[in-house]
């Protein structure tokens, strides 16, 4: 069993899957703090200088006025996040239009690399000597000399 394993994980498959998993985690990361860090606030701004990523409203509770997003979650009062939802949908979109990207750039990549293949191949063949005769009309023609010969 202990060995069947070992085979599973050694796939490529397995392996690429793992890699584009900690890649994938990394990027998010980077697209959290891109939202977070820059986004959120060019929001903020347009809207009147409020931290977008902590607006919400409260539905049911008591907390203390201007209290963080947080602090109202620990209030244990009922809230709305918009922000918070806002700001996970801004990553969703940053995260899938690059992914889009990606995905483009590699169709662009192999069929290029497919044209480049097909004609290589029609230049190839294009080069070739023209086929001989065939070993069986080779041996008719010897066939045919000697025939006329006697």
């Amino acid at each position: 069993m202990l060995k069947e394993f070992r085979d599973f994980i050694a796939r490529g498959n397995v392996v690429d899957m793992a890699v584009g998993i900690i890649v994938g985690a990394a990027f998010t990361a980077i697209v959290r703090s891109l939202v977070a860090d820059i986004i959120d606030p060019i929001i903020g701004l347009i809207i009147g200088g409020i931290d977008f990523s902590d607006m919400y409203f409260v539905m049911n509770g008591t907390v203390p006025e201007g209290a963080s997003l947080a602090d109202a979650r620990d209030a244990s009062a009922a809230i709305f996040a918009y922000g918070a939802f806002v700001t996970s949908i801004i990553n969703f979109l940053i995260i899938a239009f690059v992914v889009f990207l990606l995905v483009k750039t590699i169709n662009r990549v192999r069929a290029a690399a497919e044209r480049k293949a097909t004609k290589q191949a029609e230049a190839a063949a294009a080069a070739a000597p023209p086929p001989g005769p065939t070993e069986i009309e080779v041996l008719l023609e010897i066939r045919d000399a000697l025939k006329q010969r006697q």
